[in-house]
């Protein structure tokens, strides 16, 4: 969290505020923030943004004219689970506690980055050139840009849980704990069951429930941020059908949604629509999955 829509409604809201525009200053305030030393920071102040893209839940700004750098210098952002970016006034302060860093884009305005919480997990690293930046990529598909056939091929490579294989980086990029619970809600699919055991009907199901459910935030999230600066970045929608909606009745069919605890995260499901009535018991799931659940926010955020 934040995933493949959030990062896509703050891409559309950053290109029309610093593509093209020099980022005169890079003030750094987490000291777990920099995960790199060479380049160093200062080698993007005075430089413009030529470029920006997702690569999986991260979000890079691309530096291509630097007179001092033989390659495209990339800084890649992480936000991982709480970090935030926020538009502010030109030389905006960093805030004191959930501060980390503040990139100030001259008159145009401020970019902050906020992280919630004690554990500061979200990252930013430097590197030169393409094939360092391909570092970064943990291999997935882009779901939004894969034709069926290779959805499946994806997806069937190994006997994965549907869970884990969604949300696996090196399958799909950008899909996280909350998108794949409103996506296996609507393939009405359960997420324990394993990608070997799909037939080709519950297949093409899963790939449209994909692509319709990623596609539908993607436009809902640029229609409500407009051409504002999304504020509102959260796991925990009011028009999620079942992530974040335990003990809520199902939008379909009114039962109860249950949910899978298991470690740091939580799963939810509708036992009518997803798993023909059966409950999905924590402690049983612990012996069952083994290792084929995402365990950890590292895990979920393609760490």
């Amino acid at each position: 969290m934040p995933e493949l829509p959030d990062i896509e409604d703050y891409l559309r809201a950053l290109r029309a505020r610093v593509l093209g525009v020099r980022l005169e200053r890079a003030r750094i305030t987490g000291f777990s923030l920099l995960k790199t030393y060479d380049p160093p920071v200062s080698v993007i102040e005075g430089e413009v943004v030529t470029g920006l893209r997702r690569l999986g839940k991260r979000i890079v700004l691309e530096f291509a004219d630097i007179e001092s750098e033989p390659e495209t210098v990339f800084a890649v952002l992480h936000l991982m689970i709480a970090g935030r970016l926020r538009w502010r006034e030109p030389g905006a302060k960093v805030p004191g506690k959930v501060g980390l860093a503040a990139f100030d884009f001259g008159d145009a305005g401020t970019l902050v980055l906020t992280e919630a919480g004690t554990k500061k997990r979200a990252s930013l690293s430097l590197v030169r050139g393409e094939e360092a930046l391909r570092e970064h990529d943990r291999g997935g598909i882009e779901p939004l840009d894969a034709d069926p056939e290779a959805f499946r091929a994806a997806l069937t490579r190994e006997n994965r849980t549907l869970k884990r294989g969604l949300t696996d980086p090196r399958i799909f990029s950008g899909i996280g704990n909350a998108f794949s619970d409103e996506i296996l809600h609507r393939a009405r699919l359960s997420p324990v069951k394993r990608t070997g055991q799909l037939t080709d009907e519950e297949l093409a199901r899963l790939h449209a429930a994909t692509v319709e459910v990623l596609t539908e935030w993607v436009d809902r999230l640029a229609a409500e941020t407009g051409e504002g600066f999304p504020e509102k970045v959260t796991a925990f929608r009011p028009d999620f059908a079942v992530h974040g909606k335990f003990g809520e009745p199902c939008p379909v069919c009114g039962t109860q949604v249950q949910r899978i605890r298991y470690a740091d995260n939580e799963t939810n499901y509708c036992p009518r629509c997803q798993t023909g009535g059966k409950l999905l018991a924590d402690r049983s799931l612990s012996r069952l999955l083994k290792d084929d659940w995402p365990r950890t926010v590292d895990e979920l955020e393609g760490q």
